[in-house]
């Protein structure tokens, strides 16, 4: 504002507000929310800049969500409900444009993947004449776990068939927005990538082999010979996880206790093996899932643990307080393989030759037909490793997450079908891909 004397702004804390008065005398400065000044204000501007509040929606709530959504859908954009802030904020901010006006702003990283993201993008190619997307490898704010890319959008009540995405190493002050830019075709965009641009960031070469791998008739995706689903949630972690030591003070019998694998650090190797389930034992980690049924007469010991001082604790529990009975934890599975949730390098999947349960934290993996697991054997190859970082998306602190929908979309080739040129195209991008999640090993 220091630079504009002629401009509004809005600021929900009155402290600062008054501090941008001092810097800004000429200034316009409301004090308040910026959904409910945008919803009622008949000034309308030649441009608008910022850094929207980056607000997840679980914090994302109550009357201001529903009056940012509201003007959202009056302005033309759907946003689902597990929409952050900074997308309304920027549907919101366009509303106030002249015919003609642009905006500048700070985005999360997330515009290139989120699913609530799209509906942005697809507002603003359909009421911007240019719409480019700037993405900045390095951290705009080193001290901030977010990335941050940047939008600017001009020509407001026109339309565009095209997203201009600019890849930068590095920030550095301009005076427009960078002139090397890739022409993304916004039908590409919405079909061949389903309206992600983070697939952009690899090379082209890398781009096409991957579409014509996941397009063949030789490749599966890995939803179409498994299901994935997350494991049990137990409400009482410390309850219901015991450690061998524990169960055998107890006297708990072996019947109502099955081993668990609580977190993806125990995903090591290709399989789950009985060796690596004794070994946890042995260490007396709290690997042991009190399993109890939902109906019939449990063993006075198991009765006594539940009505101890930890039992009455755990039966508060949310999770325990809505399910009948208490103790008896749902959808406890033993799936045939296991999948970290969240990776560092690259995620794992492993075959449960222990025929271990687990928890939410790792997915369970449930093969359709055992014939296909053959087709498995493609994990771990640079192809499949470059499609999770595809499919899934980064999520801070150098680390890939995976969600169940993400993993189903994970391309699994049939020997072969890559070509020479084709593989090592794939590793480059995904030595790529791993860099911009800041992960160099």
């Amino acid at each position: 504002m220091v630079a504009h004397a002629r401009c509004v702004g809005v600021e929900r804390d009155a402290a600062t507000a008054r501090f941008a008065r001092e810097r800004v005398p000429l200034g316009e400065i409301h004090v308040g929310d910026f959904f409910e000044w945008a919803e009622r204000t008949e000034a309308r501007f030649d441009c608008a800049a910022g850094n929207p509040p980056f607000i997840r929606y679980q914090r994302f709530a109550g009357e201001t969500r529903e009056r940012a959504l509201r003007l959202c859908r009056r302005l033309g954009a759907a946003f689902s409900g597990l929409t952050s802030s900074w997308a309304p904020f920027l549907v919101a901010t366009a509303g106030l444009l002249r015919p003609g006006g642009r905006m500048a702003f700070v985005v999360p990283a997330e515009i290139g993947h989120a699913p609530y993201a799209a509906p942005f993008l697809d507002f603003a190619v359909a009421n911007f004449s240019t719409v480019q997307v700037v993405a900045v490898r390095e951290k705009l704010f080193p001290e901030l776990s977010e990335d941050c890319w940047l939008l600017f959008a001009d020509g407001y009540g026109g339309e565009t068939r095209e997203i201009r995405l600019s890849v930068l190493d590095r920030f550095a002050p301009m005076h427009a927005p960078p002139h090397a830019f890739e022409r993304i075709d916004v039908t590409e965009w919405r079909d061949a990538w389903r309206r992600r641009l983070r697939p952009y960031l690899m090379p082209e070469v890398a781009r096409e082999a991957y579409r014509r791998v996941a397009g063949s008739g030789e490749a599966l995706r890995l939803g179409a010979i498994a299901q994935v689903g997350i494991g049990y949630v137990s409400g009482a972690n410390e309850f219901f996880h015991l450690k061998p030591s524990e169960a055998r003070r107890l006297g708990v019998p072996e019947a109502f206790l099955h081993p668990t694998v609580r977190n993806g650090r125990a995903l090591a190797g290709s399989a789950l093996t009985g060796a690596d389930v004794a070994r946890w034992k042995a260490a007396d980690d709290p690997v042991l899932l009190l399993r109890l049924p939902k109906a019939g007469s449990l063993p006075s010991v198991v009765t006594a643990y539940l009505d101890g001082e930890a039992g009455r604790l755990a039966r508060t529990a949310y999770k325990c307080r809505v399910r009948t009975p208490w103790y008896a934890v749902p959808d406890v599975q033993v799936p045939d393989y296991l999948l970290s949730y969240m990776s560092g390098r690259k995620p794992s999947l492993v075959r449960n030759d222990a025929r271990c349960t687990a928890t939410n934290s790792v997915h369970c993996v449930r093969l359709l037909q055992p014939a296909s697991r053959s087709r498995l054997e493609a994990w771990g190859s640079p192809f499949v490793d470059l499609s999770c970082e595809v499919e899934g998306h980064p999520l801070g602190g150098g680390l890939l997450k995976l969600e169940p929908r993400e993993a189903t979309q994970v391309v699994l080739p049939a020997p072969g079908l890559l070509r020479p040129v084709e593989e090592e195209a794939c590793r480059e991008a995904l030595a790529i891909m791993r860099r911009w999640r800041h992960r160099a090993d």
